[in-house]
């Protein structure tokens, strides 16, 4: 924002607040570019402070095994169930997928509508993180 009111400025453009709670900004005179130029400093402060912590937050949450992403709603069992029902023709992906407590479109995400499985739902099968084996039904 600083840079682009300074860019404004250069060309002969000012910057004037005309409606805001207690907003006094003109920044064609001087008072008010030191003003802007104060808020505007504190302002990038507070986002670096803000940026600084999130990664201090999210470092600790890994060091506590957290990986921070939301939980997959497709696991191995669902999907097993998931690539059953879509091997059948008269299946519908709106029922499966309701069945399964699933959207269609995570359903289509990791099955083709014939049943077999699409990369993502390859991954989930093949992923170390899954233990066991999965038996699927020609």
């Amino acid at each position: 924002m600083v840079s682009t009111a300074e860019n404004l400025r250069v060309r002969g453009v000012g910057l004037k607040v005309l409606a805001g709670a207690g907003a006094q900004i003109d920044t064609t005179t001087a008072n008010s570019r030191l003003a802007f130029g104060i808020f505007a400093a504190f302002a990038e402060f507070e986002r670096e402070l803000i940026a600084g912590r999130t990664q201090a937050g999210l470092a600790a949450a890994r060091a506590r095994g957290r990986m921070g992403r939301r939980p997959r709603k497709m696991d191995r069992a669902t999907l097993a169930m998931a690539i059953a029902a879509m091997s059948d023709p008269e299946a519908k992906a709106c029922e499966v997928a309701k069945r399964l407590g699933l959207t269609t479109t995570t359903l289509y995400a990791y099955v083709n509508g014939d049943g077999s499985p699409k990369a993502a739902g390859t991954a989930v099968l093949t992923s170390l993180g899954n233990r066991g084996k999965l038996a699927l039904a020609p």
